[in-house]
């Protein structure tokens, strides 16, 4: 998401790419570079042919299941789903990558095809910001590749702009968004009837982010100047003066939300992550693409307050705009990946390295980068939807110091990809980069922007069969031709505005008004890696968390909330002792209520309120943290190793996290199937990973049992029906208060619909074979370097162990959770850790579920296993034959 670096106005030089710092890393051979370059292509032809076989004309691929996103077909993702408007996006945001990577022939296809099925007069509700960046970003990038064509006279000879046509008409469609007082568009369009109201599902919203309102310039622009219609420059450019005005004026900072109407700040912390990246890029680019000092003048002073308030090298942390010394996070998204490459265009070269260094370091700890990350460089969110932005910044500070040590980082992301996110049907977004588990998504995004970047790190001059130099890339890596800067345009100042007094004071020496020359910047070839070294060295270190604040003269209370078991007859009394009851609620769980008159003493009542405010506070910690969940992989036919369940850790037995290996076997259900008693199936569970229901007891009792039992290692299905770590936080499986040195083997803990997989996967191949660890590993690795195809025959023999029955009786009525603050740690085998209404779980002896007496030979209902289950797994058998031929293609 970052501009190409050359051709600018003359108003602002050329930053000079002087590749003279190579010496001190071993420079890459022009073979390997080609090598990787085909690799690119290959990858991008894997992802881009599977959409089209797949999914189009869909908007996206879910590369898991092999089909189409289409929106309301496929259960809402919420805000996510805003990108989608039935007008084959992913299509159409790959456009111009096909001409990059010299593919005309299916660039000439692809348009035909936009031309002939995409219609853009749905009845559907998009998002102004990503439909402008995606789709008219799109349709104007191809526009520009497809008259770049026409003029070499090979190809798409035929072309009349029919592509500029559909980018004025959507643009049109986009325009009634900006129909406010304010003129920041509404976040949201009715593609077919604009912006009417309820009745059009628009017009209701009064915020959007700083981005969403600030990120329009370019296209906007764009289409101006290709159609000599000035409104749509002329409305992006209102908008981006509103925002101006409404900055902070002390700090010049913006917030991160806006209410469209008045103009106040909604939220008002600032960063260069989420909400407000592009405005910062757009500003800068818009005076690179459109050739107005007024852009740059304002870039500078954002820049100048960024680099004063929020940028701490190597971090970049958001501050309040109102005191913007005040931190207002410890974390960073991944979205502020992009800010190095930002820095390069600037020509501040040296925070870009130092950032782009601690990005590198975060990526290699985690093989991706998290979707957010503290400031000890550890797990915040776990997801990664395939982000490019590292990819970019990458590019661009390789193009900027010629270092090999970028291209070496380029190789590092793409052996991550086919590692870790690529699967049979395209690159599957990962659910959580520290189990390996993947999300059925593979947004468009990653084809428009990730293989051109990837493309150009490697590329030479001659390997490109345009100049890239010509063009900027948008936010969504979308090619604009810089010869725009000289097409008729909208006035800089609309005729019903007046310049504010702050612009007219403003004096040319508060701007920097050229790129500095990086032989200026790096005297010493040594400058770059005498920077990178020391990041390296503190993303590496492990940084300790402070202790817990005391109060002085203190003493300890006579029960820590950590320490709080609630099937404990000396911790119920001493609750009671200090007027703190339990209430016994209708879903199984318990609820804490202090009166401080029935304490034994005005002592106790004091300890009874630290007791609560310990449980506050320790269930507020337990919902912002994401605890390290484990990974169970399916390593047996069919699967060998691809799917990747999300696992809860225990508190006891082996830890996985400490283990190069895991621990791998063949699941084998135990009896009883709660595992709460000596286990009768012995000889099927020595040696073997046991499969247990949750409840009826405690998880270190049913450890033991299967421990005792000859297992080597146990997963407990959780007996909630419904439930699944896609809606549900993850907890670790606590001890029952006694000493548990004695649980050796590791224990790990499945929500109900993934441990439905786990039983369906037995119910149909009798032998599964499992690999519990901390993440989910590489295919070689498992198979410890044999030919996988001769592991795939090998799996196939006739099982010859005896599948036993699976006695699960009917799941346990669904415990609906109260508010969205439910704990997340449990204490027992059920969650016992107070929400901040401090309701906590019982022990499930004292509250047996209501299906407890029934008899134990109970078997699986198809039925109630899940339709949806049973057609993933049916799809995975359908596609066996396609495993095979990517192994083949892999090896």
């Amino acid at each position: 998401m970052a501009a190409h670096l050359a051709t600018m106005p003359a108003a602002l030089f050329l930053l000079m790419l002087i590749p003279a710092f190579c010496s001190l890393g071993r420079a890459m051979s022009r073979d390997e570079k080609q090598k990787l370059r085909t690799q690119v292509v290959e990858m991008f032809d894997h992802a881009y042919q599977n959409y089209m076989d797949h999914a189009y004309p869909a908007d996206e691929l879910m590369p898991l299941t092999c089909r189409g996103r289409v929106r309301g077909l496929e259960p809402s993702r919420g805000d996510v789903d805003d990108a989608l408007g039935k007008f084959s996006l992913t299509l159409i945001d790959t456009l111009d990558t096909l001409v990059l990577l010299n593919k005309t022939v299916e660039f000439e296809a692809a348009v035909r095809r936009v031309l002939s099925d995409v219609r853009l007069d749905n009845d559907i509700v998009v998002s102004v910001f990503e439909t402008n960046i995606r789709v008219l970003g799109g349709l104007l990038g191809g526009h520009s590749m497809a008259v770049m064509l026409k003029e070499e006279g090979q190809h798409m000879r035929w072309y009349q702009d029919e592509l500029l046509h559909m980018a004025k008409d959507l643009g049109l469609r986009l325009l009634p968004a900006f129909n406010t007082s304010s003129g920041l568009p509404y976040p949201r369009v009715n593609l077919r009837y604009g912006v009417r109201g309820p009745e059009t599902r628009t017009g209701t919203e009064t915020d959007t982010c700083t981005a969403c309102a600030g990120t329009i310039i370019l296209e906007f622009g764009a289409l101006s100047r290709f159609t000599g219609d000035p409104v749509f420059e002329a409305h992006a450019r209102r908008a981006l003066d509103f925002l101006w005005e409404k900055r902070q004026r002390n700090s010049n900072l913006v917030g991160t939300t806006i209410n469209i109407h008045s103009g106040e700040w909604v939220r008002r912390d600032s960063g260069v992550g989420a909400g407000i990246d592009s405005y910062y890029e757009y500003l800068l680019k818009a005076y690179v693409l459109l050739g107005d000092d007024q852009f740059l003048q304002r870039f500078n002073i954002h820049y100048a307050s960024i680099m004063k308030y929020i940028s701490q090298p190597p971090l970049l942390l958001d501050v309040h705009i109102h005191k913007p010394l005040l931190p207002a996070r410890t974390w960073m998204d991944s979205l502020l990946a992009f800010f190095p490459g930002l820095q390069v265009l600037k020509g501040d070269i040296r925070p870009a390295i130092e950032t782009h260094e601690m990005l590198y370091q975060v990526t290699k700890k985690h093989n991706f980068l998290p979707e957010a990350f503290t400031t000890d460089f550890r797990v915040h969110w776990a997801q990664h939807p395939l982000r490019p932005e590292f990819a970019e910044s990458t590019y661009f500070l390789y193009k900027a110091t010629g270092d090999p040590y970028y291209l070496e980082a380029g190789r590092t992301i793409m052996d991550n990809l086919n590692r870790f996110a690529r699967v049979p049907c395209g690159f599957a977004a990962m659910k959580d980069v520290r189990t390996g588990s993947h999300e059925d998504r593979m947004d468009s995004f990653f084809l428009a922007e990730m293989f051109k970047y990837l493309f150009l790190l490697f590329a030479d001059t001659e390997d490109l069969r345009f100049n890239v130099e010509d063009y900027i890339f948008t936010t969504e890596a979308h090619l604009l031709p810089l010869s725009l800067s000289t097409a008729p345009h909208a006035p800089s100042v609309l005729p019903n505005r007046t310049i504010p007094q702050s612009e007219q004071e403003l004096d040319d020496s508060n701007f920097d008004w050229t790129c500095p020359n990086t032989r200026l910047l790096f005297p010493d070839p040594a400058f770059p890696r005498n920077l990178r070294e020391p990041i390296r060295s503190a993303v590496d270190k492990s940084c300790p968390r402070p202790a817990p604040y005391r109060e002085p003269g203190m003493g300890a209370p006579p029960l820590r909330a950590q320490d709080f078991m609630a099937n404990s007859p000396e911790h119920l009394e001493l609750l009671r002792r200090m007027g703190v009851s339990l209430i016994h609620l209708k879903d199984g769980r318990v609820q804490l209520v202090q009166h401080a008159t029935q304490a034994v003493s005005p002592i106790a009542a004091e300890d009874g309120v630290r007791f609560m405010q310990e449980m506050m506070e320790l269930s507020s910690q337990q919902q912002k943290e994401q605890l390290p969940p484990r990974a169970i992989q399916i390593v047996s036919h069919p699967f060998f190793g691809r799917v990747v369940l999300t696992a809860g850790p225990a508190q006891f037995g082996t830890d996985l996290s400490k283990s190069s290996t895991g621990v791998r076997g063949f699941v084998t259900v135990a009896e009883p199937y709660t595992g709460c008693s000596e286990i009768t199936n012995g000889e099927y569970v020595q040696g073997h990973i046991a499969l247990l229901q949750r409840g009826q007891c405690m998880f270190a009792e049913k450890a033991r049992h299967i421990q005792k039992a000859g297992a080597i290692g146990g997963i407990v299905v959780d007996d909630n029906e419904g439930s699944s770590s896609d809606t549900a936080p993850l907890f670790q499986m606590a001890g029952d208060g006694r000493n548990t040195d004695d649980i050796t083997l590791p224990l790990l803990f499945l929500f109900h619909k993934e441990g439905n997989i786990l039983l369906e996967a037995l119910k149909e191949y009798r032998e599964v074979e499992v690999l519990l660890s901390d993440k989910a590993r590489d295919r070689a690795a498992i198979f410890k370097g044999a030919d996988v195809r001769q592991a795939e025959e090998d799996c196939q023999t006739e099982a010859t162990t005896p599948a036993s029955s699976v006695p699960i009786g009917q799941a346990a009525e669904s415990r609906a959770a109260e508010s969205e603050s439910e704990a997340t740690s449990s204490q027992e085998d059920q969650d016992t850790s107070p929400s901040q209404r401090e309701d906590v779980g019982p022990t499930e002896a004292e509250a047996p579920k209501a299906d407890s007496g029934e008899k134990e030979e109970r078997r699986v209902d198809a039925d109630a296993a899940g339709q949806s289950v049973d057609k993933l797994l049916a799809d995975w058998r359908d596609d066996l034959e396609a495993f095979r031929q990517m192994e083949k293609d892999e090896l």
